[in-house]
């Protein structure tokens, strides 16, 4: 197998890669553009931070595994991928710690003002009595949106600084928030309302575009802090910029909605970052969190090789659309079931799903197949008689 690593990855786990047999070739500073190019060839590709374009998976002529080193899949078309059948996955919680850290450290700047200190010193500005102004985290309300592997290590964190947590999240309900240490809250607008910060921990879909709105911010408190790490576009930029004059809102930012997709370039949001403490999204960039995200991905293209099936898969059908189970159990030899598939061609029936199973000892299996449409009961009696077929079962769904 060919693999493209078109971003950073650590030294041991393209040494790993190697080892292990595989072609890789590393070129962390393609573009976007570049890459609809170099893809040629390939057969499995990993990103963090660089776009994976529907251009680019058109262009592929062998690609069939699009691997996020990160958490977010948001860089990649995933619609575009799942029309050619090319498996999108992810590393999930790799990066937890290393994000949570980010907030905390924002939502401590942010409190003191330490990034705005640190301009005027080095400016020549003694200015200790503007800075002396801070209202301190301990006892204070730190609302969460998302509760998901990230937003519970930062509610840890939050609590080793004594703050009283409040969070909300599509999955949580008043029972898991008691089991995670935090109060429930009923909608985004709760938050806002009750807490002295909020920190914002979501994936990027349709849904959580712009959840950050006016409604949100004329919600929060007067001189409240908002800290994003998640995606830039869950804040709506327009309307943030309208809070921060007008509530004295105080905002840490890793993360922006026309933020560039290469790790060295012009910066068009100047002006917003120059209104809050910012960090260019580097929540996941540390050693800890990118040899763990590493080794996941070794871990994870070594289960593709050997099984054709990787885990974390991001764009499989939620739920199959088969309408009936055909069950066949028979004896492991060539040619059964290609005759069970020719049956089912022969009276226009697609097969959604397909599963089969060998038993120990390699003597028998048992196939599981999700239909369309159900087969005649002659079928399923021919099939029956089958020299090499023990049983056939059909059961609608």
């Amino acid at each position: 197998m060919k693999i493209l690593i078109a971003d950073k990855l650590s030294d041991r786990a393209l040494d790993a890669l190697k080892q292990t047999g595989f072609d890789v070739e590393f070129r962390p500073d393609l573009s976007a553009d570049e890459l609809s190019e170099a893809i040629l060839g390939f057969n499995i590709l990993v990103v963090r931070s660089t776009k994976v374009t529907a251009a680019t998976i058109d262009s592929a002529d062998n690609l069939s595994l699009i691997v996020r080193a990160g958490a977010g899949v948001n860089t990649i078309d995933v619609a575009a991928a799942s029309v050619q059948g090319i498996y999108v996955t992810n590393c999930p919680g790799m990066n937890s710690d290393a994000v949570a850290e980010l907030a905390i450290g924002l939502l401590i700047a942010c409190d003191r003002r330490i990034a705005h200190a640190t301009i005027d010193l080095r400016s020549g500005r003694w200015n200790k009595k503007e800075y002396s102004k801070a209202r301190g985290l301990k006892g204070r309300t730190f609302g969460l949106l998302g509760m998901g592997m990230i937003g519970q290590a930062v509610a840890q964190r939050a609590r080793g600084l004594e703050m009283e947590v409040i969070a909300w999240s599509r999955s949580l309900t008043p029972k898991s928030a008691g089991s995670c240490g935090v109060l429930f809250a009923e909608s985004p607008l709760d938050v806002a309302q009750a807490s002295d910060a909020v920190s914002i921990h979501l994936a990027a879909t349709p849904e959580t575009k712009h959840l950050v709105n006016t409604d949100f911010l004329e919600a929060m408190k007067d001189e409240a802090i908002l800290i994003n790490t998640s995606r830039g576009d869950l804040i709506d930029t327009t309307a943030l910029t309208v809070a921060i004059r007008h509530k004295g809102l105080r905002v840490g930012l890793d993360v922006f909605e026309d933020e560039p997709s290469t790790g060295s370039a012009e910066f068009a949001d100047a002006d917003l970052a120059g209104l809050v403490t910012s960090t260019p999204h580097i929540g996941a960039s540390t050693d800890q969190a990118s040899e763990a995200i590493a080794t996941e991905v070794v871990r994870m293209i070594e289960a593709f090789r050997e099984s054709g099936r990787p885990f974390n898969v991001v764009n499989m059908c939620a739920q199959t659309t088969a309408r009936y189970s055909l069950v066949v159990r028979h004896f492991n030899r060539v040619g059964v079931l290609a005759s069970v598939l020719h049956s089912l061609r022969e009276e226009g029936i697609n097969v959604e799903e397909m599963e089969n199973m060998i038993f120990d000892g390699a003597r028998a299996a048992c196939c599981t197949l999700q239909l369309d449409q159900g087969p005649t009961q002659q079928l399923v009696d021919n099939l029956s008689r089958h020299e090499h077929i023990l049983q056939a079962h059909l059961e609608s769904r």
